[in-house]
Protein backbone atom coordinates (compact mmCIF):
# COMPACT_ATOMS: atom_id res chain seq x y z
CA UNK A 1 0.00 0.00 0.00
CA UNK A 2 1.16 3.53 -0.83
CA UNK A 3 0.18 6.85 0.65
CA UNK A 4 0.10 10.13 -1.21
CA UNK A 5 1.73 12.68 1.04
CA UNK A 6 3.27 16.07 0.49
CA UNK A 7 4.78 16.65 3.91
CA UNK A 8 5.35 14.44 6.93
CA UNK A 9 6.26 16.08 10.25
CA UNK A 10 7.70 14.22 13.19
CA UNK A 11 7.47 16.44 16.24
CA UNK A 12 8.67 16.21 19.80
CA UNK A 13 6.87 18.57 22.16
CA UNK A 14 6.73 21.79 20.13
CA UNK A 15 10.05 21.26 18.34
CA UNK A 16 10.26 19.89 14.80
CA UNK A 17 12.72 17.03 14.67
CA UNK A 18 12.50 15.92 11.08
CA UNK A 19 10.70 16.84 7.89
CA UNK A 20 10.15 14.73 4.80
CA UNK A 21 8.78 16.76 1.96
CA UNK A 22 7.78 16.51 -1.69
CA UNK A 23 6.93 12.82 -1.44
CA UNK A 24 4.23 11.83 -3.89
CA UNK A 25 3.84 8.09 -3.40
CA UNK A 26 5.47 6.64 -0.30
CA UNK A 27 5.16 2.94 0.72
CA UNK A 28 3.09 2.89 3.90
CA UNK A 29 5.00 -0.05 5.37
CA UNK A 30 8.31 1.75 4.85
CA UNK A 31 6.92 4.93 6.40
CA UNK A 32 5.77 2.95 9.45
CA UNK A 33 9.22 1.36 9.74
CA UNK A 34 10.83 4.80 9.70
CA UNK A 35 8.54 5.98 12.48
CA UNK A 36 9.21 2.86 14.58
CA UNK A 37 12.97 3.10 14.09
CA UNK A 38 13.14 6.77 15.06
CA UNK A 39 11.00 6.40 18.16
CA UNK A 40 12.58 3.13 19.30
CA UNK A 41 15.99 4.73 18.97
CA UNK A 42 14.76 7.56 21.17
CA UNK A 43 13.48 5.08 23.78
CA UNK A 44 16.75 3.15 23.82
CA UNK A 45 18.70 6.40 24.08
CA UNK A 46 16.62 7.50 27.08
CA UNK A 47 17.18 4.09 28.71
CA UNK A 48 20.93 4.18 28.10
CA UNK A 49 21.38 7.68 29.52
CA UNK A 50 19.04 7.01 32.47
CA UNK A 51 21.03 3.89 33.37
CA UNK A 52 24.25 5.90 33.37
CA UNK A 53 22.62 8.51 35.62
CA UNK A 54 21.25 5.87 37.98
CA UNK A 55 24.64 4.17 38.22
CA UNK A 56 26.40 7.45 38.94
CA UNK A 57 23.95 9.09 41.34
CA UNK A 58 21.81 6.29 42.74
CA UNK A 59 18.06 5.82 42.37
CA UNK A 60 16.25 7.55 45.23
CA UNK A 61 17.73 11.00 44.62
CA UNK A 62 16.97 10.98 40.90
CA UNK A 63 13.90 12.41 39.22
CA UNK A 64 12.81 11.90 35.62
CA UNK A 65 14.02 15.42 34.86
CA UNK A 66 17.49 14.75 36.31
CA UNK A 67 17.74 11.40 34.55
CA UNK A 68 17.37 12.90 31.06
CA UNK A 69 19.16 16.21 31.60
CA UNK A 70 22.15 15.07 29.47
CA UNK A 71 19.76 14.52 26.53
CA UNK A 72 18.26 17.99 26.71
CA UNK A 73 14.71 16.70 26.35
CA UNK A 74 11.61 17.40 28.40
CA UNK A 75 9.93 15.01 30.82
CA UNK A 76 6.93 14.86 28.46
CA UNK A 77 9.08 12.96 25.98
CA UNK A 78 10.02 10.39 28.63
CA UNK A 79 6.37 9.87 29.58
CA UNK A 80 5.63 8.88 25.99
CA UNK A 81 7.50 5.67 26.72
CA UNK A 82 7.46 5.24 30.50
CA UNK A 83 4.65 5.92 32.95
CA UNK A 84 6.96 6.38 35.95
CA UNK A 85 10.54 6.40 37.17
CA UNK A 86 10.04 2.83 38.35
CA UNK A 87 9.04 1.68 34.87
CA UNK A 88 12.11 3.40 33.42
CA UNK A 89 14.26 1.76 36.09
CA UNK A 90 12.78 -1.62 35.17
CA UNK A 91 13.80 -1.08 31.54
CA UNK A 92 17.28 0.00 32.66
CA UNK A 93 17.68 -3.13 34.77
CA UNK A 94 16.84 -5.27 31.76
CA UNK A 95 19.68 -3.61 29.85
CA UNK A 96 22.02 -3.87 32.86
CA UNK A 97 21.49 -7.58 33.48
CA UNK A 98 21.68 -8.41 29.79
CA UNK A 99 25.06 -6.69 29.84
CA UNK A 100 26.13 -8.71 32.87
CA UNK A 101 25.12 -11.90 31.10
CA UNK A 102 27.30 -10.95 28.12
CA UNK A 103 30.20 -10.23 30.51
CA UNK A 104 29.70 -13.62 32.16
CA UNK A 105 29.66 -15.37 28.79
CA UNK A 106 32.90 -13.68 27.77
CA UNK A 107 34.50 -14.49 31.15
CA UNK A 108 33.64 -18.17 30.97
CA UNK A 109 34.92 -18.37 27.40
CA UNK A 110 38.23 -16.78 28.43
CA UNK A 111 38.89 -18.80 31.60
CA UNK A 112 40.12 -22.39 31.62
CA UNK A 113 39.89 -22.95 35.37
CA UNK A 114 36.32 -23.13 36.72
CA UNK A 115 37.34 -22.26 40.29
CA UNK A 116 39.13 -19.11 39.16
CA UNK A 117 36.12 -18.23 37.02
CA UNK A 118 33.83 -18.41 40.07
CA UNK A 119 36.26 -16.28 42.08
CA UNK A 120 36.55 -13.62 39.39
CA UNK A 121 32.81 -13.59 38.81
CA UNK A 122 31.76 -13.03 42.41
CA UNK A 123 34.67 -10.76 43.20
CA UNK A 124 33.57 -8.57 40.31
CA UNK A 125 29.97 -8.63 41.60
CA UNK A 126 31.10 -7.41 45.03
CA UNK A 127 33.07 -4.65 43.35
CA UNK A 128 29.85 -3.48 41.69
CA UNK A 129 27.59 -3.77 44.73
CA UNK A 130 29.96 -2.18 47.21
CA UNK A 131 32.31 -0.23 44.95
CA UNK A 132 31.99 2.62 42.47
CA UNK A 133 28.22 2.15 41.98
CA UNK A 134 27.53 1.48 45.66
CA UNK A 135 24.76 4.09 45.99
CA UNK A 136 22.89 2.63 43.03
CA UNK A 137 23.08 -0.96 44.25
CA UNK A 138 22.37 0.11 47.83
CA UNK A 139 19.15 1.80 46.68
CA UNK A 140 18.31 -1.13 44.43
CA UNK A 141 18.85 -3.79 47.09
CA UNK A 142 17.04 -2.02 49.91
CA UNK A 143 14.32 0.05 48.23
CA UNK A 144 13.60 -1.67 44.90
CA UNK A 145 14.26 -5.39 45.59
CA UNK A 146 11.13 -6.46 43.70
CA UNK A 147 12.36 -4.81 40.50
CA UNK A 148 15.80 -6.36 40.96
CA UNK A 149 14.28 -9.80 41.58
CA UNK A 150 12.13 -9.49 38.46
CA UNK A 151 15.13 -8.49 36.32
CA UNK A 152 17.20 -11.38 37.69
CA UNK A 153 14.38 -13.88 37.24
CA UNK A 154 13.99 -12.91 33.57
CA UNK A 155 17.59 -14.00 32.95
CA UNK A 156 17.68 -16.82 35.51
CA UNK A 157 17.51 -19.62 32.95
CA UNK A 158 20.21 -17.98 30.84
CA UNK A 159 22.54 -17.72 33.82
CA UNK A 160 21.80 -21.29 34.80
CA UNK A 161 22.72 -22.46 31.31
CA UNK A 162 26.22 -21.06 31.91
CA UNK A 163 26.77 -21.56 35.63
CA UNK A 164 25.63 -25.17 36.01
CA UNK A 165 28.04 -26.44 33.29
CA UNK A 166 30.78 -24.35 34.95
CA UNK A 167 30.39 -26.21 38.26
CA UNK A 168 30.06 -29.53 36.41
CA UNK A 169 33.32 -28.73 34.64
CA UNK A 170 34.93 -28.10 38.02
CA UNK A 171 33.78 -31.52 39.20
CA UNK A 172 35.01 -33.24 36.03
CA UNK A 173 38.44 -31.61 36.31
CA UNK A 174 38.83 -32.46 40.00
CA UNK A 175 38.60 -28.92 41.39
CA UNK A 176 35.15 -29.40 42.96
CA UNK A 177 34.08 -32.32 45.15
CA UNK A 178 32.31 -35.17 43.39
CA UNK A 179 29.33 -35.18 45.75
CA UNK A 180 28.41 -31.55 44.97
CA UNK A 181 25.03 -30.88 43.31
CA UNK A 182 25.52 -27.84 41.02
CA UNK A 183 21.91 -26.60 41.21
CA UNK A 184 21.90 -26.66 45.03
CA UNK A 185 25.34 -25.07 45.23
CA UNK A 186 24.43 -22.19 42.93
CA UNK A 187 21.15 -21.56 44.77
CA UNK A 188 23.14 -21.45 47.99
CA UNK A 189 25.59 -18.89 46.62
CA UNK A 190 22.67 -16.79 45.41
CA UNK A 191 21.03 -16.86 48.86
CA UNK A 192 24.32 -16.00 50.55
CA UNK A 193 24.96 -13.14 48.15
CA UNK A 194 21.46 -11.73 48.60
CA UNK A 195 21.75 -11.92 52.40
CA UNK A 196 24.99 -9.94 52.22
CA UNK A 197 23.81 -7.26 49.83
CA UNK A 198 20.39 -6.76 51.51
CA UNK A 199 21.20 -7.46 55.14
CA UNK A 200 21.36 -4.63 57.67
CA UNK A 201 24.60 -6.19 58.94
CA UNK A 202 26.52 -4.97 55.88
CA UNK A 203 24.29 -2.09 54.83
CA UNK A 204 26.78 0.62 55.75
CA UNK A 205 29.96 -1.35 55.14
CA UNK A 206 32.82 1.12 54.73
CA UNK A 207 35.71 -1.26 54.12
CA UNK A 208 36.87 -2.85 50.92
CA UNK A 209 34.19 -4.83 49.07
CA UNK A 210 36.82 -7.50 48.50
CA UNK A 211 37.13 -7.93 52.26
CA UNK A 212 33.51 -9.04 52.30
CA UNK A 213 34.08 -11.28 49.31
CA UNK A 214 37.11 -13.00 50.84
CA UNK A 215 35.52 -13.59 54.23
CA UNK A 216 32.13 -14.72 52.98
CA UNK A 217 31.78 -15.95 49.41
CA UNK A 218 35.35 -17.17 48.98
CA UNK A 219 34.90 -19.25 52.14
CA UNK A 220 31.75 -20.78 50.62
CA UNK A 221 33.51 -21.58 47.34
CA UNK A 222 36.44 -23.04 49.27
CA UNK A 223 34.03 -25.43 50.97
CA UNK A 224 33.03 -26.85 47.58
CA UNK A 225 36.58 -27.58 46.52
CA UNK A 226 38.95 -30.51 46.64
CA UNK A 227 42.56 -29.97 47.71
CA UNK A 228 43.30 -29.21 44.05
CA UNK A 229 40.62 -26.51 43.99
CA UNK A 230 41.76 -25.02 47.31
CA UNK A 231 45.27 -24.76 45.93
CA UNK A 232 43.92 -22.77 43.00
CA UNK A 233 42.16 -20.40 45.40
CA UNK A 234 45.32 -19.83 47.41
CA UNK A 235 47.35 -19.27 44.25
CA UNK A 236 44.82 -16.80 42.87
CA UNK A 237 46.48 -13.37 42.51
CA UNK A 238 43.58 -11.69 44.35
CA UNK A 239 43.68 -14.07 47.33
CA UNK A 240 45.96 -11.93 49.50
CA UNK A 241 44.41 -8.52 48.61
Amino acid sequence: MYVNITTVWLTEDENILWKIFDVSYFPLALLENIFVEIFSMKKSEITEVALEQFMQHGIRSMTIKKLVEPLGISTKTVYKYFTSKEELLEECLGVLYDGYFNELTALINQQENPVNTLLVLFRSAFGKDFGVSHTFFHDLNYYYPELQNAAQNRTKNNYGSLMIPLVEDGIAKGYVSQNIKPEIVLTGIGILYTSITRSDNYREHKGSPYELFKNLVEVYIRGLCTDKGIKEIENNPYHND
